[in-house]
């Protein structure tokens, strides 16, 4: 695949937030964080680094902080971490297509590709993004501007997608793999995180760990409540 993997090669300043993190431990007790599966996620529970990794490796790749191609070059919040000057990514190839999608960020690059666009035919659907619902918009950047022999890395896609368009979503990876492609993807769905074959590192307070789908806290929490929504209901709102 494109990336392997992901090491550190810069020291981190114990008075930095960035020190506690647990990737940031991780690497600094292992010589590398291996990322070469075609689709591999990240998963684990608020405040655990997910994210904060996701874009230091999209940052040291090329792209632009707040999502896109390694061609924008649009900043409307430089208020990403410094974790990308840390690591080093070691490469196997170079891809013909890229994207860094991200949810917290993507009104900002609808809004940049509405802007170089503007009256041209594009490679995004040729609908502006903005006319279109949050979800729908995603799946048309999927849909329309990922060609395949690429790296897409993807911040929580699901916090724009209906359970049925994740699984749409799904299905596109699939494509997508099968054309030579691979993906890095923060998430807290258990149904993005059945893939499969995909890697997945849970992340918790004091370490990261490579674990099976059914293993990861994500599915275990879902399926207890799926099967006894109303006694855990009771347990949580009963006074």
């Amino acid at each position: 695949m494109y990336i392997r993997d992901i090491k550190l090669n810069k020291p981190i300043n114990k008075k930095s937030y960035l020190y506690n993190l647990p990737i940031s431990r991780y690497l600094m007790e292992h010589p590398s964080l291996p990322i070469s599966d075609n689709v591999t996620f990240l998963v684990g529970e608020n405040g655990t680094g997910k994210s904060t990794l996701i874009e230091a490796i999209a940052v040291a790749y090329g792209f632009n902080a707040e999502g896109g191609t390694r061609n924008f070059n649009f900043s409307t919040n430089n208020s990403h971490s410094e974790l990308f000057e840390h690591i080093v990514i070691a490469k196997s190839k170079q891809p013909k297509d890229g994207f860094f999608l991200r949810a917290e960020s993507f009104y900002n690059t609808a809004s940049y590709i509405d802007k170089v666009y503007e009256g041209e035919q594009n490679s995004y659907g040729g609908i502006s993004l903005h006319a279109q619902s949050h979800g729908e918009s995603f799946l048309s950047l999927v849909q329309n501007r990922f060609g395949g022999d690429g790296i897409y890395i993807l911040d929580e896609p699901e916090a724009a997608l209906s359970p049925m368009r994740l699984l749409t979503l799904m299905a596109e990876i699939d494509i997508l793999v099968k054309k030579n492609s691979q993906f890095i993807i923060a998430t807290h769905s258990p149904i993005l995180l059945a893939f499969p074959n995909a890697k997945i590192y849970e992340f918790s307070e004091n370490s990261i760990a490579s674990v099976s789908y059914k293993e990861t806290e994500h599915y275990k929490l879902t399926q207890l409540f799926l099967e006894n929504p109303d006694n855990i209901l009771k347990y949580l709102l009963d006074n």
